[in-house]
């Protein structure tokens, strides 16, 4: 049994556990004691999917610290966990965790644009992927740059306590460049670009090959670019923004999650593109809200307490 199908399956466990009274009710609003967990799969060696895109000028780090401004945000202190400063709040230690299993993946491979996605809506993709990339910047140095791609249901900008527009949307539209939708708040070098305003072809739009030629023009200034993408059942914006990414990690949510629509979300990428899953929302009364660390394969699982 592959190392994701046995992740699946563990979650598929606990949502039957807690049916029958074995572990609680699901998690579904983050503001817990005693944070849920996130247990973090990390498999395949994939090659890297480059974006092609012509430059119309070179583009540096420092025009865009002098281009797009500083906003003030505020952030969700119940779900954004490195904003306060608190080194060992509930959930930072497996988000470093995360970080290093895909640093040591890219010592293997080309890694640098990462999908965040899951099967269905209220998994907790948004959750992982704003933790990660906060994260990714409390490394002396590191950039990274968040995207929320999920426009029909836009989650990021409410969780950093930032505005949606100007953002994606209109980029993708034509109507601004990428440094008038990039913005930065209080965290040194995490760069933000929101949905941006509601439209009617989202789908049309992720296509349009604007996003493409974005991640191309943008690709060099940072460490990292974590894009959130809208939910892989039952549209396809998110296998579509896969093949703008080098990888994909996967938030499968405990007892929530159906094991066979887990496993149809999986489908829908290539294995190649595939890096990881993120078991999201354990109970902290389960078995698995205990830290701990087992390495076998290619690959490693790790978990430990965590806000959902």
């Amino acid at each position: 049994m592959s190392r994701i199908h046995e992740a699946l399956k563990k979650a598929e466990e606990e949502r039957a556990g807690a049916q029958h009274g074995g572990y609680g009710e699901t998690l579904t609003v983050p503001v817990p004691s005693k944070a849920p967990s996130i247990e973090t799969v990390t498999f395949n060696d994939s090659p890297t999917q480059h974006p092609t895109a012509s430059f119309s000028s070179a583009l540096t780090f420092d025009s865009l610290l002098a281009r797009t401004t500083q906003g003030k945000w505020s952030p969700d202190p119940k779900t954004m966990l490195f904003f306060d400063e608190d080194e060992q709040a509930f959930g930072t230690e497996e988000f470093r965790t995360l970080r290093s299993r895909l640093y040591q993946m890219r010592e293997r491979q080309s890694l640098k644009k990462l999908m965040v996605c899951s099967a269905l809506p209220k998994e907790g993709k948004s959750f992982v992927s704003a933790n990660l990339a906060q994260a990714m910047v409390r490394q002396v140095g590191r950039k990274a740059l968040l995207i929320d791609a999920d426009l029909r249901a836009s989650q990021l900008h409410r969780t950093l306590g930032t505005s949606a527009t100007p953002g994606l949307a209109e980029y993708l539209l034509g109507e601004i460049d990428e440094f008038g939708v990039m913005q930065r708040g209080p965290m040194e070098n995490l760069f933000f670009v929101p949905a941006g305003r509601m439209v009617s072809n989202p789908g049309e739009l992720l296509a349009n090959g604007r996003l493409k030629f974005l991640l191309s023009r943008v690709e060099a200034l940072f460490d990292w670019i974590i894009i959130d993408s809208p939910p892989a059942l039952p549209i396809s914006d998110a296998s579509l923004l896969a093949n703008y990414c080098d990888g994909v990690v996967m938030v499968v949510r405990s007892n929530a999650t159906p094991f066979d629509l887990a496993r149809k979300a999986r489908k829908e990428f290539k294995d190649t593109a595939l890096v990881g899953v993120v078991l999201n929302g354990v109970h902290g009364g389960s078995a698995y809200s205990q830290y701990y660390y087992a390495a076998y394969g290619n690959g490693a699982t790790n978990g430990a307490g965590s806000k959902s």
